[in-house]
């Protein structure tokens, strides 16, 4: 009996897009060049107001364009809408994938049936080296990813495949979350499927190049997170571990305790065990870049993650005085409503 080709699936590569020109060839054209050739790629653009349509269209990618700006979810269900593919493979416009990151996310969903979605994790290296914070990022996000890897409760969209029966199953980005959609949204999967992040899945993230957009949007992320967590009663498995919030908890406590430095040597004292504490919980990533970077720029690093542990603090802090004010905001990750198809 002659030997069975193995199922080659139709993978359907959804990219949501606004106005993220400088990387969106990158992004377009590593989809292209995939080892995986059973591709149909869709970019959805969201209200760009950029030449992102102009370079997608220079590509010969389909475009869709969303009636108004929907945000990242109502993107995702648009160009789930209107595709056709056995798996939906997200990539986010400022992510270059590998050219064998589908073809291993088929691989990995065919080995294994009770995986509902596999996610990739970014090279620490930049996609756009812009500047020493989007170094910083690359690091972090980096290490905090594969130290995560394995079975994870929140989704990683911006490199992921989804099998569609899974999408079906779960149903719709909840399009009211304009910060947190994938976190409600592997909540959901979880209960279900098993959510797998591996380092098998590669590519490059054009990060946050500024300091100020990045503590305001990890600000933002704190805050929305908070209804969710105070659902479930437990932080989600992978990445936002327990030890990395006393540790962004402990950051912020140092800042609060440094006027009492000047009026005594046990503020001094408490502010270096508020900071010795912070630097505890998350020390195997200070190695790591270490290791890679080297002394003087982990110095550099040490104090940017500081201020990033003070920005996602006082995020949860502002989320959890919300949390007791507002009944709506304690219902912010209710059921999503069922999207409405484009004209």
């Amino acid at each position: 009996m002659p030997e069975q080709t193995p199922p080659t699936p139709l993978v359907s590569v959804i990219v949501p897009n606004y106005n993220y020109a400088a990387s969106l060839r990158l992004c377009l054209r590593a989809i292209l060049d995939q080892s995986y050739r059973r591709i149909e790629l869709i970019m959805v653009d969201d209200g760009s107001t950029d030449d992102s349509v102009a370079i997608a269209e220079s590509l010969g990618v389909t475009v869709i364009r969303t009636p108004r700006n929907l945000g990242v979810a109502g993107a995702r269900n648009l160009g789930i809408a209107e595709s056709s593919g056995e798996i939906c493979f997200f990539v986010d416009s400022d992510v270059a994938l590998a050219p064998d990151a589908v073809a291993t996310a088929v691989r990995l969903l065919g080995d294994q049936p009770d995986v509902g979605a596999v996610c990739g994790i970014h090279d620490p290296e930049p996609l756009i080296r812009d500047s020493r914070v989007e170094e910083y990022r690359g690091l972090q996000y980096h290490y905090w990813s594969i130290s995560s890897a394995g079975d994870i409760s929140f989704l990683f969209p911006a490199s992921c495949a989804v099998r569609r029966s899974v999408l079906e199953e779960v149903g719709p980005f909840n399009e009211r979350l304009r910060n947190t959609e994938e976190v409600d949204y592997g909540n959901r999967l979880t209960q279900r499927h098993r959510l797998l992040l591996t380092p098998l899945i590669r590519s490059r993230h054009d990060h946050d190049a500024e300091l100020v957009p990045l503590l305001r949007k990890l600000f933002k992320r704190g805050h929305a997170r908070v209804p969710l967590y105070a659902e479930r009663r437990k932080f989600a498995r992978g990445f936002e571990t327990s030890s990395r919030a006393g540790g962004s908890l402990a950051a912020l406590a140092s800042l609060a305790l440094l006027p009492t430095v000047a009026f005594s040597l046990y503020g001094l004292i408490a502010v270096a065990l508020a900071l010795g504490v912070s630097l505890a919980a998350d020390a195997g990533m200070y190695r790591f870049v270490a290791r890679q970077r080297g002394w003087i720029f982990l110095g550099y690093f040490t104090a940017v993650h500081w201020l990033v542990n003070v920005a996602i603090a006082a995020g949860v802090a502002a989320g959890a005085l919300h949390w007791l004010c507002s009944p709506a905001f304690r219902r912010l990750y209710g059921p999503p409503a069922v999207p409405q198809p484009a004209p």
